[in-house]
């Protein structure tokens, strides 16, 4: 099921420039094999995040291998530093390869290891975390963050409308927990939350 009117998608996607070097190649590594990114019309966004709230600090709960990091380390301040996340010594060593190559090795910290894990590990407070783990796991991250994003910082968490999985009317785990994550977030009275109906959805909530 697709997020648009048909032929909206496809205007979307056409409007943006080439993505600069090493994120084109990283988006044509992704293509070939068929692995999961956020895409260059979420990165903007994120972008945009990042310099809407000078974001100095920066935690990814899941990074593959470091693309939408690498969006938002092109704009962060020179002192600012993006922690990265993932189970996978070779999506760490791309990652480290791709930023090297942007110049940027000096604002990536990969942590090998599972999300979660390494997340409930850190003090804070963090400007902006985005959220891209497996999505059965999308619940247990609200209140991790809550305790570790600053007052006025920014949780993006993608995949919120799951390709329209989210009107299923017999769930799969994954979808189910989009779904929680959803409802809760939306009723945390510590966020102020939208949904941004771009590629697959992200929501965006505000700490208050």
């Amino acid at each position: 099921m697709g997020i648009f009117q048909p032929g909206i998608g496809e205007y979307v996607k056409e409007l943006p420039q080439k993505s600069p070097s090493p994120l084109d190649e990283m988006e044509q590594y992704a293509a070939e094999h068929g692995f999961p990114i956020i895409g260059p019309l979420v990165g903007r966004v994120l972008q945009q995040l990042v310099v809407l709230t000078g974001a100095k600090r920066v935690f990814e709960l899941g990074s593959g291998y470091g693309y939408s990091a690498l969006w938002m380390a092109r704009v962060i301040s020179a002192d600012g530093k993006i922690t990265c996340t993932d189970t996978d010594p070779e999506n760490e060593r791309r990652a480290k390869e791709y930023f090297k190559r942007a110049g940027l090795e000096s604002k990536l910290d990969f942590r090998c290891g599972e999300a979660i894990a390494e997340f409930e590990k850190e003090v804070g407070p963090y400007d902006l975390v985005l959220n891209d783990i497996d999505k059965e796991h999308y619940p247990a991250t609200i209140k991790l963050v809550k305790e570790r994003l600053r007052p006025g910082g920014v949780f993006v968490t993608d995949n919120i409308l799951w390709s329209g999985r989210v009107l299923d009317s017999s769930p799969d785990a994954a979808t189910a927990g989009i779904l929680k994550f959803t409802h809760e977030l939306y009723n945390d009275p510590g966020f102020m939350t939208s949904i941004i109906p771009l590629r697959d959805g992200i929501s965006v909530a505000i700490k208050k």
